[in-house]
């Protein structure tokens, strides 16, 4: 049944995604009493949902799968009230007072406040293998997974500060990194490019272009490439690490919202405040440096808290007018 504008509801709260952080604002926001309303996006529980063994969140002592992690969240969020749709946001009025959010079935609703957990999508390569190894040895997050390559040898491919920052951290744990890149230069920061030059187990490859992946049922080997000479070789190799940036899910807020020139929104410093009022941003979709579980959670929590306070002083500032 619709309500004014021909909205479905006005939702004090509404949150665009899930995953970790989306479901933190969701139990924090349900348990305030504000009876949000998610809409989980085209994958519920966000990149944990293609992730298998997650062992640095705190609380799992034996380590989780990450779809069974965010099947708790979810079913932590529900408990305390928050209603979900599996469903995603087609476009959004932010400006407007409440916002205005359409669904992907055209329906609209409206909200006092918004809180965004869209996430960032990692960038692969395009070759077929990577999906076919994907969660066996290929993966977006060394931080995340380099622990379990510990003592083996691991490819790596970037030229930025990321892959050199993992890079860097991969090398504290295998014997070889072997570092792919595009061209003849790095594009990272001078200071990274000459931490990984001078560490002595981080050998270089220039010019080279990883072009298949081979092994039984996980990765074993690296086929790369020469793109100025042709010559192909084999790096013997139990994990591929794909570096090469991630792509916040954010395209539906352009022209909205103020975002870097990645797309990563933009907030106030030490808040998930962003350009507009009543508009929260959260997660890894306003995260470029730090991409995990457990800080997406925590800045859940803080837009959430933030979202709170804020229907809080709107109240009272029209009980006093």
């Amino acid at each position: 049944m619709s309500n004014e504008n021909g909205a479905i509801s006005h939702e004090k709260v509404i949150i665009v995604g899930s995953g970790p952080a989306g479901y933190t604002a969701a139990i924090y926001a349900a348990r305030a009493e504000l009876k949000p309303l998610m809409f989980s996006g085209m994958q519920p529980g966000g990149q944990l949902m293609i992730t298998t063994d997650v062992e640095n969140y705190p609380g799992y002592a034996q380590g989780i799968m990450g779809p069974q992690m965010m099947e708790d969240f979810r079913l932590q969020a529900e408990r305390f009230g928050t209603r979900i749709k599996y469903e995603t946001i087609a476009k959004v009025e932010l400006e407007s007072h409440p916002k205005k959010i359409w669904s992907e079935t055209g329906e609209l609703y409206l909200a006092d406040t918004v809180i965004i957990s869209t996430g960032a999508t990692a960038k692969w390569l395009g070759i077929d293998a990577e999906q076919r190894y994907a969660n066996r040895g290929v993966s977006a997050c060394a931080v995340c997974d380099g622990f379990f390559f510990r003592g083996k040898e691991v490819v790596i491919v970037g030229a930025g500060d990321t892959a050199a920052e993992e890079a860097l951290y991969l090398s504290k744990l295998s014997p070889t990194v072997h570092m792919l890149i595009r061209r003849d230069e790095m594009r990272a920061s001078k200071i990274m490019q000459n931490r990984v030059l001078n560490t002595p187990n981080i050998k270089m490859y220039w010019n080279t272009e990883a072009v298949d992946i081979s092994g039984e049922d996980k990765v074993r080997a690296v086929h790369v490439k020469n793109n100025q000479t042709g010559e192909e070789t084999v790096i013997e190799a139990d994990a591929l690490f794909v570096a090469i940036g991630h792509k916040p899910n954010t395209d539906i807020f352009a022209g909205q919202l103020d975002m870097d020139e990645a797309g990563y929104l933009i907030v106030t410093p030490g808040s998930t405040y962003t350009n507009i009022d009543g508009v929260f941003a959260s997660g890894d979709a306003a995260d470029k440096h730090y991409r995990q579980a457990v800080t997406a959670a925590g800045t859940g929590c803080m837009a959430a808290l933030d979202a709170e306070r804020w229907l809080a002083a709107r109240e009272a500032e029209a009980v006093s007018a």
